[in-house]
């Protein structure tokens, strides 16, 4: 059974959610040890206590419950799988548990590198976005052996409540693909109505008021329209990020023979802001390609 007493948690990717959820298992009692590539962006973490490594070769010596949310596939990869990765120089008996939005394929690969080296890999993608990770209301969804994901659950629900088992390994990572095309089709609508409220008069406040608590109802609504509204569009998740979530949902449903016309339009859409400089920008950005 792990503890706060046998446990130490390594923790690589501290960018606009890692930093979040890092900060509630140091709060919650558990040692700490951090690794991004741009130590400033741990440096409040250090002040709180965790403690620094310079590489995810020395996290692998140092933890046995690593977590890690990073960029892209290929940025997995490196951290698990290259010559100063996690597996290649990680311990019997660690748990790695891999919350970055990436391919199941990956996952698989993943799961089966480090059950040769008799560790227990989990793919534990997140959605909630920035507000998820600060209040810790983060949806997780996990794919791999039950009971190693058992295991780690008490760790994973300091960082939200909704934690779910969904099977085999790569299993969590379809499911945030599920996640990611309800979000597509969903944010196109956020944005058109509320371009749609201000061409026809309205007051877009007033009316996000009335349709977020009816049918219309949604997480997107209710959190990125007020951004929208108010011309914030820092991001709680970067459109260059989502757009890479689109591209695995697209290459995924092409191998299942399913057409996903709603989802391929977002993606197209998406790509026009990020081709204009808007790639960094979060998510409800999308906004600008009716107004602008």
């Amino acid at each position: 059974m792990l503890t706060k007493e046998n446990t130490v948690i390594g923790f690589i990717g501290t960018g606009v959610m890692g930093n979040s959820m890092a900060g509630h298992l140091l709060r919650a009692g558990f040692p700490l040890v951090v690794y991004t590539r741009t130590k400033e962006k741990a440096l409040g973490l250090i002040e709180q206590g965790a403690e620094w490594a310079g590489s995810p070769r020395e996290v692998a010596q140092k933890a046995n419950v690593i977590i890690t949310i990073v960029g892209y596939p290929n940025d997995v990869e490196e951290v698990y799988l290259g010559n100063e990765g996690l597996i290649t120089n990680g311990r019997e008996n660690t748990y790695l548990i891999d919350m970055t939005t990436s391919t199941p394929t990956l996952a698989e690969k993943l799961h089966g590198a480090a059950k040769a080296k008799q560790m227990h890999a989990i793919d534990a993608p997140v959605s909630g976005g920035d507000i998820g990770a600060k209040e810790a209301r983060l949806s997780i969804m996990a794919g791999g052996e039950r009971e190693a994901f058992d295991a780690v659950k008490p760790i994973l629900q300091i960082l939200g409540p909704n934690v779910i088992y969904q099977g085999k390994a790569g299993a969590g990572q379809h499911t945030k693909m599920c996640n990611q095309i309800v979000i597509a089709s969903t944010m196109i609508g956020v944005a058109e109505s509320m371009v749609y409220a201000n061409k026809a008069g309205l007051d877009p406040e007033k009316v996000l008021a009335t349709i977020s608590s009816g049918a219309a109802g949604s997480w997107s609504l209710s959190n990125l329209a007020p951004r929208m509204i108010n011309g914030d569009f820092e991001p709680g998740f970067y459109i260059k990020h989502f757009i890479k979530d689109m591209n695995i949902a697209l290459a995924e449903a092409e191998k299942m023979g399913m057409e996903a016309p709603g989802l391929a339009l977002a993606r197209s859409l998406y790509g026009e802001l990020a081709n204009d400089g808007e790639e960094n920008g979060g998510t409800q950005a999308i906004y600008k390609y009716w107004k602008e």
